[in-house]
């Protein structure tokens, strides 16, 4: 009898980390891969049409939380998860991915159902317990029964917490492995052409922390920045639904659209999105993922945050933390051509699902 696998899906990143496991596993014969959207991103184009860009079927189980605060978003997924392992059905192994609410939740969740829970993306670390996804990553690591990791920095993280050395794999970051899955879709897109940009003469931006968006003072110098930025370079904005509900709010949005070379533009789905980073001269964020793709890449990563857990991006590859202050100086420098170039950290290879789907087996069997 074949068994059952569990893949958890909630935000955005979630969708690409599971789509190269899922077609991994779905190849085999040995097991029967169900993908549990908890419906964290509710918007279409954070949801729908990425899951059809990655080839992912529609989710076996959609739970359909949408948005809420973190105790609504980690109360309901447990309730509802639960209802479908007692009632429906039960996994033989569980994979929860990355550090949102629904990740700790399902973990907690499979762990006192004693199902075998593995943690994909284990061992990140910013250091801030002020950012709810840290508390997700303590929590979901202290409880999985394996943890698999994308760097060194993660194995070193887990066994200064404890975790034996048993529990830790390193497998590499499967992020690359979306983006290799989809590299003919992607250089076929040809998004920059399409929104009227020059290949290797603008840059992308995405902010949604709260930090970053949700208080006036933050939000206005962030524009203020992004305006002068754009009389450098143009720019393309793809818009996070709590930005734009922040700028609206605020009285920024009519500020920010008016600008011609900060081109607005809805939150786009994975392969147009990757066409545009692919081109991009630099990248301006506050996201997780992207400072990933942009070190694979070796595109020029300026991350607005003060930490983050994806510290080889910086010390191997093409990303640097920055802050309001230093942003201009920081774009001078990518368009003065005194950027440095990263390589690309150990497994970071475009083969991760595959070492992901031989742990799998060699743990169930």
């Amino acid at each position: 009898m074949k068994k059952i696998i569990h893949l958890i899906a909630a935000a955005r990143p979630n969708f690409m980390k599971i789509a190269p496991l899922y077609h991994a596993l779905n190849k085999q014969d040995w097991c029967e891969v169900h993908i549990i959207h908890t419906g964290q991103h509710y918007d279409a184009n954070m949801s729908d049409s990425i899951f059809a860009d990655l080839m992912l079927p529609e989710p076996h189980f959609h739970l359909g939380i949408g948005s809420g605060s973190h105790a609504h978003q980690t109360g309901s997924v447990m309730i509802a998860y639960e209802k479908i392992v007692l009632e429906k059905e039960r996994p033989d192994f569980l994979v929860v991915v990355g550090d949102v609410n629904p990740t700790a939740a399902c973990s907690m969740v499979a762990t006192k159902l004693h199902i075998p829970v593995a943690h994909l993306e284990a061992g990140l670390r910013s250091g801030d317990r002020r950012m709810p996804e840290e508390i997700n990553r303590l929590v979901t690591d202290a409880i999985c029964d394996t943890l698999w990791t994308p760097s060194p920095d993660a194995d070193e993280n887990l066994r200064n917490e404890g975790h034996p050395e048993s529990r830790i794999v390193r497998v590499g970051n499967i992020m690359m492995d979306s983006f290799e899955l989809l590299r003919d879709k992607i250089e076929a897109e040809k998004s920059p052409e399409k929104y009227g940009l020059e290949i290797g003469n603008y840059g992308v931006v995405t902010l949604h922390r709260p930090s970053n968006v949700d208080e006036y003072d933050s939000l206005k110098k962030l524009v203020d920045q992004l305006i002068i930025t754009s009389e450098k370079i143009p720019l393309i904005f793809a818009v996070h639904p709590r930005t734009r509900n922040s700028l609206q709010t605020h009285g920024l949005w009519d500020d920010i659209q008016s600008i011609d070379r900060l081109k607005l533009v809805e939150p786009v789905s994975y392969t147009p999105f990757m066409s545009l980073v692919k081109s991009a001269k630099l990248i301006i964020t506050d996201s997780g993922g992207i400072q990933e793709e942009t070190t694979y890449l070796n595109i020029p990563c300026l991350t607005l945050r003060e930490n983050t857990e994806r510290p080889i991006t910086v010390s191997e590859g093409t990303n640097k933390l920055v802050d309001i202050d230093n942003l201009q100086e920081n774009v001078d420098l990518v368009l003065e051509g005194k950027w440095r170039s990263g390589t690309k950290p150990d497994l970071w290879d475009g083969k991760t699902a595959g070492r992901v789907t031989r742990e799998i087996k060699h743990w169930l069997f």
